[in-house]
């Protein structure tokens, strides 16, 4: 997956319709979160589609989160968040603003609110998982 700041790079030059091509790509892009996974445990709240999220501590004490939708532009959504805080040290996520790092994009503008509500929610649910770990 290319850097966050690669990404907007591209995404900044793209006419809207393009930019909802790029997202559709990064979410396909996406590592394959297993449907065993995709409980109610796992369930983002407040989304209108579909969303999982699932953390993984790694050997070296990193998060690793596995995720998905059942919306194509939700998934490239979800796979931005992650470029954010993807096998980071917990307290280097707890640290990391990660709206602040979303705000580049300008999704609201970009995208209807329907598909914005849930980013909010998903990000709550990253950053407590990780101060879980981090303390």
């Amino acid at each position: 997956m290319p850097k966050l700041a690669d990404i907007h790079e591209e995404y900044d030059f793209l006419e809207p319709d393009d930019r909802y091509r790029l997202l559709i790509d990064l979410g396909r892009d996406l590592e394959p979160m297993p449907d065993a996974l995709k409980t109610d445990a796992t369930l983002v709240r407040g989304c209108s589609a579909s969303v999982w999220v699932y953390p993984m501590k790694t050997d070296d004490g990193r998060l690793h989160f596995l995720a998905d939708s059942n919306a194509a532009i939700t998934k490239g959504i979800i796979a931005l968040v992650l470029q954010a805080v993807q096998d980071r040290p917990p307290a280097a996520i707890v640290a990391t603003d990660i709206g602040a790092e979303l705000a580049p994009f300008d999704l609201g503008k970009q995208l209807s609110s329907n598909r914005t509500q849930g980013i909010p929610n998903m990000i709550a649910l990253i950053r407590e998982t990780a101060e879980r770990y981090a303390s």
